[in-house]
C-alpha cells in the first residue's frame, strides 16, 4: 500500500514533464478510445509501443509503474476463474478438476487485462508527470467551451486535482492506522469473519474520521487565502502549445486511426 503510485507526482526532468498539460490530457483520453476500438491484438501492440515509449520519455522507473499495476492483481484472477467457469465456446484446450477450458476464455481475459493494464498505465504516466497544479489549470481550459452552458468548470477542475493529490495522502494515512491498530493487537490477517469484519470497521473509521479532517482544514486555508471560486481569476503560469505537444498529439491520433484501420479491415 505504501508504494501507490496512482495520483503521486514525480518530479523529474524528463520529456513528458515538459509536454503542456492540455496535450498530455487530451492524449490521454485519445489513447483510452483506441484501447476500446476492437482492433484485435495488433492494435493493441501498436498502443503498447506509444506507451512503452512514454514510459522511456517520462524517465519513470519500471519499479514505480510495476507498483501502479498491484491493484489490478487479484481482479485479474477473479476475471479468470469467472471466465474459465462461464465461457464455454472456442477450442477445448485442457480439463482441470472436471472443467473443460476453452480458447475464448482464456482470450475474453486476455483483452480485458490488456485494456485494465494499459489504462492504468496511461493514467499513472499523466498523474506522475503532471503537477496537480497544471492539471487543474489544462482541465479548466479544456472545459472552457462547456461555461458557456453555465457548466462549473474551474470547480470541476479543481475537484477533480484535488481528488488526484489526495489519493496517496490517504494511503498513507491508511497504512499509519495500520500500524497504529497492529500496535494495539488489532490482527487484520487472521481470525474468524466478524473478527475481521470489526477489525476492518476499527481501520475505516478512524480513516473516515482523518479524510473529513483533512478536507475541513483545505477547506478552512482556502477560505483564509481568499478562494473564492465563482470569481474572475489571472494566473502567473500561462499555458502554451508548443512542436512537441502538437507531435504528440499527432502521434495520438495516427494511434487511433491504425486501430480504427485494423478494426475495420478484420
Amino acid at each position: 500500500m505504501k508504494n501507490f503510485t496512482l495520483g503521486r507526482y514525480m518530479p523529474i526532468d524528463s520529456f513528458m514533464h515538459t509536454l503542456d498539460p492540455r496535450a498530455k490530457i487530451v492524449s490521454m483520453f485519445l489513447l483510452m478510445i483506441a484501447i476500446f476500438i476492437p482492433a484485435g491484438f495488433v492494435g493493441y501492440i501498436t498502443i503498447g509501443l506509444v506507451i512503452v515509449l512514454a514510459i522511456y520519455a517520462s524517465k519513470l522507473s519500471l519499479r514505480f509503474m510495476w507498483n501502479a499495476l498491484k491493484p489490478i492483481y487479484f481482479m485479474l484472477t477473479f476475471l479468470l476463474i469467472i471466465n474459465i467457469l462461464v465461457v464455454k465456446s472456442g477450442d477445448p484446450l485442457f480439463t482441470v478438476f472436471g472443467f473443460t477450458i476453452y480458447t475464448n476464455a482464456i482470450m475474453h481475459t486476455l483483452y480485458i487485462a490488456i485494456r485494465l493494464i494499459y489504462m492504468i498505465l496511461i493514467t499513472t504516466l499523466l498523474t506522475a508527470t503532471t503537477k496537480p497544479m497544471d492539471m487543474t489549470t489544462g482541465l479548466e481550459d479544456l472545459m472552457v467551451p462547456l461555461k458557456k452552458l453555465h457548466v462549473p468548470a474551474h470547480e470541476i477542475a479543481m475537484i477533480i486535482s484535488i481528488a488526484l493529490r489526495f489519493i496517496p495522502t490517504l494511503i498513507e494515512e491508511t497504512q499509519r492506522i495500520i500500524k497504529a491498530q497492529s500496535s494495539r493487537g488489532v490482527d487484520l490477517q487472521e481470525g474468524k469473519l466478524m473478527e475481521k469484519i470489526m477489525a476492518v470497521l476499527s481501520l475505516i473509521v478512524p480513516l473516515f474520521v482523518s479524510a473529513y479532517q483533512r478536507a475541513e482544514d483545505l477547506a478552512n486555508a482556502m477560505e483564509a487565502r481568499g478562494y473564492i471560486p465563482d470569481r474572475k481569476r489571472t494566473r502567473y503560469k500561462q499555458l502554451h502549445i508548443h512542436f512537441r505537444d502538437v507531435c504528440v498529439l499527432l502521434l495520438c491520433a495516427i494511434v487511433i486511426g491504425i486501430s480504427i484501420g485494423i478494426a475495420i479491415w478484420l
